[in-house]
């Protein structure tokens, strides 16, 4: 089989206690819809979901399963019924979302991502067909022409993919609840998304606090940008900067260190702590309804279209770089970066580059 029958990549296969060693595929392309899109990847970043799911950490896939949803490619094939404006050449960028509805109230007011019939780019069936979608660790990949974002051309591809779920995953919350000039904002977890939350508040304006466990990452924080250190290992962390935040994003990859009789102190009456982290499916946050006392708390999903445009164009504005580290595309390489995500060995994001190295024989099979 070849493309545009197919697509090839590097899979989790039989186990997810095998997920360490994935192996490389040619596995069917979903049914081509008149508004879909083709897109041929050039550059693809690593995501924690990447990891949870390869693992099973939440819950059992289909497999094979191809992972991977920060991707930057080029369009090749454009479907007979697309009204965006996107033509074959195109540069465009891929996150965690490649179908809603597009008619549902949600839709229309621009929060596909609380769809529901959202669509992730890879490990749920499509309802039409029962098509397990298929993400970005491959030669290819195909989707909605909504969730195809314009890339601005002044950005390179191995600094912009990280920013296509991770990055539009902490700009959502911080856009919503109002960071900016005059704004004091927490960000929550110094690692791969709460790194470029300190990079992004910091570009909107706000007075930026980088909140961490112990004084390992200050130095990193404040090259980043962040104004303020907090170390909750710190005794009295929590009295000192009391009643202090408007905002606070939480990035923890897992609540389990996360002191929520401590961390509210931080907010003002009527501040926002809101959390995109979605750890272990064991994992389960508990509340007292007098922790809950005169903030509010939520749960932030990905970014919609408009607000991944948004942080693109302000990405390209102020020159923002995220800290990556390259991995050629193999099957070596997604160990490794599996392996070093686990054990936290990573400043602070990994992207695949040299897709035409690994997968250029299959895509001149057209």
């Amino acid at each position: 089989m070849s493309y545009p029958d197919s697509f090839q990549g590097f899979a989790v296969v039989n186990d997810h206690k095998n997920w360490l060693n994935p192996e490389k595929i040619v596995y069917p392309a979903k049914k081509f819809g008149p508004q879909d899109v083709d897109v041929e990847i050039e550059a693809c970043g690593v995501c924690g979901s990447d990891v949870h799911c390869a693992n099973g950490n939440w819950g059992n896939q289909k497999l094979p399963l191809v992972v991977g949803h920060e991707v930057i490619g080029k369009v090749i094939r454009v479907g007979e019924e697309c009204t965006t404006g996107i033509k074959v050449g195109d540069r465009v960028g891929v996150g965690a979302q490649v179908r809603s509805c597009l008619e549902c109230r949600r839709c229309k007011e621009d929060n596909e991502p609380y769809c529901p019939k959202f669509v992730t780019t890879y490990s749920q069936p499509y309802p039409e067909d029962g098509y397990v979608s298929q993400g970005g660790y491959a030669s290819h990949i195909r989707l909605h022409e909504h969730f195809a974002i314009p890339i601005p051309e002044s950005l390179e591809a191995a600094y912009t993919a990280p920013l296509l779920c991770g990055g539009g995953t902490v700009y959502s919350p911080l856009k919503r609840y109002g960071c900016g000039p005059g704004k004091k904002v927490g960000i929550v977890g110094i690692g791969g998304i709460g790194h470029m939350g300190i990079l992004l508040a910091k570009a909107m304006g706000a007075e930026v606090y980088a909140i961490s466990r112990s004084h390992a990452k200050e130095e990193a924080a404040k090259k980043l940008g962040a104004d303020h250190y907090i170390a909750t290992k710190d005794e009295g962390w929590e009295l000192e900067n009391f009643d202090k935040l408007d905002l606070i994003v939480l990035c923890a990859s897992s609540l389990t260190d996360v002191d929520f009789t401590k961390l509210p102190k931080l907010l003002t009456v009527g501040g926002i702590l809101a959390s995109i982290s979605v750890p272990a499916a064991h994992e389960k946050l508990n509340l007292s309804p007098f922790e809950l006392m005169g903030y509010k708390i939520t749960e932030s999903a990905l970014a919609s279209r408009k607000e991944l445009i948004e942080m693109l164009n302000l990405v390209a504005e102020k020159n923002i770089k995220p800290w990556v580290e390259k991995l050629p595309i193999s099957a070596e390489s997604v160990s490794e970066a599996f392996q070093r995500m686990e054990s936290g060995d990573v400043r602070f994001r990994f992207t695949f580059t040299d897709f035409d190295k690994q997968f250029g024989e299959f895509k001149a099979q057209k």
